[in-house]
């Protein structure tokens, strides 16, 4: 049968699906972790709401999912009994979806796995860390880097342009200081340098090397060294082939000729003949030849002088430049160029010096231009902020956003702007930091230096609202974003988590029925006993259920029809203001 707090919960629902956010978290499971024995979560876009009596473990669940993205594992975080804690996180990122699982052990070791890979923590941080941001009591949060806030900043004021042409000046200008460092020389080591290759230069050009020179040289002084038997056995050679009367070559002749007489009786003799013929041709040859290597052969002294003081220099060449004459033109080559580029150095650090001197000019110029957009963006997303946060109950509190030229270090190198020395990165030339004065009189004070953590989901759910459409994190949670909020502020801060919610899902644990009455989703935590221990189980509620939750959380376990019509009314005043609001 269907009540009629189930049919104002059906007219609740949205009438279309709304689109999913591209790597929202849409399912937790959580096994033997702290109360949690086991169970399996599937959030919806949009706002989902944790509530449940303190102690049930509904910040054990942001835990969890802590894990799941990469946070310190916490052994103490295991069940009692259990070996190992597991959560798997499933996020419905764009092309494919994500699995994330992490599994702490009692005995401290802890693995992490995407997609069935096994990871390390900070592997699983930066892919999974990007996907969700928690805002937690006592979490660092990155909204409390001053690095972040920068890039918030300049989100918000669409300074993306400027922040990359910044970027290009400085990459730029620390490429031509590379550069010019190469070519930083004391003037004196500069010339050291160019002469000692100027020297070398000469040294191999003026003992004008031939390839496989000295090995020549080396066969000739060899051949001189026997001078005296080289000629007597050439002369023997010269007497054996070509001497009159006894000559092979004579004797080989003889029978070439009678062997030719042969041939005109009988034709077979005719290749004897021709053979014959050529042997005494090649006899000759040889003769002749012996003759003149005898004649070669080095009887001068002054000349074997010479070829000795020749290898002497090639040997001592190849000693510094090279271990053959190849080796020692090539060095020449080397030394030659470096010789040419140390005679240009100079006019090339000029060159460099020169374009420095441009490219810290473009520095300043990108830089001076984002600077000025940081400062009109700062006074816009102040005031907005300041706005966001009066309605979230922080009426007397003051939002600024400091930004701050860097001055630079004695030896750091900066440009002038605005008439102002500066130091500069890849970043520009400022500092940012969001700063807050939660009380009148007090001097506002950087957002890191917070001491409520309650205080500061809210601050940062101001921020978050303002600038919701330059953060692209999918999934946003807060957890005790109501702490020290009474029921008259709490509905602003329910609306303003769901207005959050159309452009990210949220996640938020609250106490307050005022907020959890905005919700997409409702999600109670509750605590049981079984089997003699204590277990956590989480509970979506919908029509009657989710009416009897808000009527607890208004007044208490003994409320009674008025405080359940106060419910039903806190849940249609809700949904007419999102109506109205376009949801």
């Amino acid at each position: 049968m269907t009540t009629a707090a189930d049919a104002a919960e059906e007219a609740r629902e949205p009438s279309e699906a709304r689109t999913l956010p591209a790597g929202r978290l849409a399912e937790l499971a959580v096994h033997d972790l702290a109360l949690i024995e086991k169970l399996r979560i599937s959030f919806e876009p949009g706002l989902n709401v944790l509530t449940g009596e303190t102690g049930a473990g509904k910040s054990l669940l942001i835990d969890a999912l802590g894990l799941a993205v990469g946070a310190r594992a916490d052994t103490s975080l295991v069940r009692h009994g259990s070996e190992t804690a597991r959560v798997e996180a499933l996020f419905d990122r764009l092309p494919e979806p994500l699995i994330c699982v992490r599994e702490v052990s009692a005995a401290g070791r802890s693995t992490a796995r995407i997609d069935d890979e096994s990871v390390t923590a900070a592997r699983l941080a930066g892919v999974a860390g990007r996907l969700v941001e928690i805002h937690g009591q006592h979490d660092q949060q990155r909204l409390l880097d001053e690095r972040w806030q920068r890039e918030l900043l300049d989100a918000f004021g669409g300074l993306e342009a400027e922040r990359a042409a910044a970027a290009a000046a400085v990459e730029a200008w620390r490429a031509n200081q590379a550069a010019l460092a190469e070519l930083s020389l004391d003037p004196r080591e500069l010339a050291r340098r160019l002469e000692l290759q100027e020297h070398q230069l000469k040294e191999i050009v003026d003992a004008k090397l031939r390839l496989g020179e000295s090995a020549e040289i080396r066969a000739r002084l060899s051949s001189a060294q026997h001078a005296e038997s080289i000629a007597r056995g050439s002369g023997e050679i010269h007497e054996l082939l070509a001497g009159e009367g006894t000559g092979a070559r004579e004797t080989t002749a003889e029978a070439a000729s009678r062997a030719r007489d042969l041939a005109k009786l009988d034709e077979r003799y005719e290749p004897v003949a021709e053979r014959l013929l050529g042997l005494a041709a090649e006899l000759e040859d040889a003769a002749a030849e012996a003759g003149t290597l005898a004649e070669s052969v080095e009887h001068d002294p002054t000349a074997l002088a010479r070829l000795e003081e020749r290898l002497s220099l090639i040997y001592s060449l190849e000693r510094k430049y090279g271990e053959d004459e190849a080796a020692v033109i090539a060095y020449g080559e080397r030394a030659a160029a470096d010789a040419e580029r140390l005679r240009t150095l100079e006019a090339s650090r000029e060159m460099r010096q020169a374009e420095s001197a441009r490219l810290l000019q473009v520095v300043a110029t990108t830089g001076g231009a984002l600077s000025r957009g940081r400062r009109t963006a700062a006074d816009l997303l102040a005031r907005a902020v300041d706005g966001a946060l009066g309605g979230l109950g922080f009426r007397q509190t003051s939002f600024q956003v400091a930004v701050t030229r860097r001055p630079p270090g004695p030896s750091e190198p900066a440009v002038e702007i605005d008439g102002e020395r500066v130091a500069f990165d890849g970043s520009g030339v400022d500092s940012v930091v969001f700063l807050i004065a939660p009380n009148p009189g007090e001097p506002a004070r950087p957002l890191a230096r917070i001491a409520s953590g309650g205080e500061l989901s809210r601050v940062a759910l101001a921020i978050k609202q303002i600038v919701a459409e330059a953060d692209h994190t999918p999934t946003l949670v807060f957890d005790e974003i109501d702490s020290g909020i009474g029921g008259r502020g709490a509905e602003p801060v329910g609306r303003s988590l769901w207005e959050l919610a159309r452009s990210h899902q949220v996640l938020c644990v609250t106490h307050l029925g005022q907020i959890a009455a905005y919700a997409d989703a409702q999600f109670r935590i509750e605590k049981h006993q079984r089997g003699g221990r204590t277990v956590t189980e989480v509970r979506r509620l919908s029509g009657a259920e989710r009416v009897e939750e808000l009527t607890q959380m208004l007044v208490g376990a003994e409320g009674g029809a008025g405080a359940r019509a106060s419910a039903e009314e806190l849940l249609d005043r809700a949904d007419a203001w999102r109506r109205s609001a376009g949801g």
